[in-house]
């Protein structure tokens, strides 16, 4: 049920963020879905791919910085509330969300976000408890590829 995220640390100058997507692409590696956070000296590039063993070699042979964590995701109700109920489920079990951002497509009525938690395990048990649909990495990948 957990995802393979890939974490690139990158300079926050002109050019640095197009270094890691161009050889992905030079690669034939698909970015599903991205992150971009920043301070003003640094920047981390959150990515999504099918072979994250193979991209993260690919960056690492490319000289970037790269660190691979686990994150979650979830399908959430594409209206307004849709994320508050979820977010309120996650409270009431006391699940710490450190960071979350959106993928790039949505499935039928649902919009699927990806949460990183303090501790994934914990958190997909909770998720599943409260019947909330938790996507494994082949259901999302199908989702993507339709």
């Amino acid at each position: 049920m957990k995802l393979h995220q890939l974490s690139v640390f990158l300079e926050n100058k002109p050019g640095r963020l197009s270094e890691p997507c161009v050889a992905l692409a030079d690669a034939g590696i698909n970015i599903l879905t991205l992150s971009l956070a920043d301070t003003q000296q640094f920047g981390i590039l959150r990515l999504i791919v099918r072979d994250w063993q193979k991209a993260r070699d690919v960056l690492e042979k490319a000289g970037c910085v790269v660190k691979v964590t686990e994150v979650v995701a979830i399908e959430v109700a594409d209206q307004p509330g849709g994320l508050a109920t979820v977010l309120k489920a996650l409270e009431s079990e006391s699940v710490n969300i450190e960071y979350m951002y959106a993928f790039t497509f949505r499935s039928e009525d649902k919009a699927v976000l990806v949460f990183r938690f303090d501790d994934p395990d914990a958190a997909v048990a909770k998720l599943q408890d409260r019947k909330l649909n938790v996507l494994s990495p082949v259901e999302l990948y199908e989702l993507v590829e339709q």
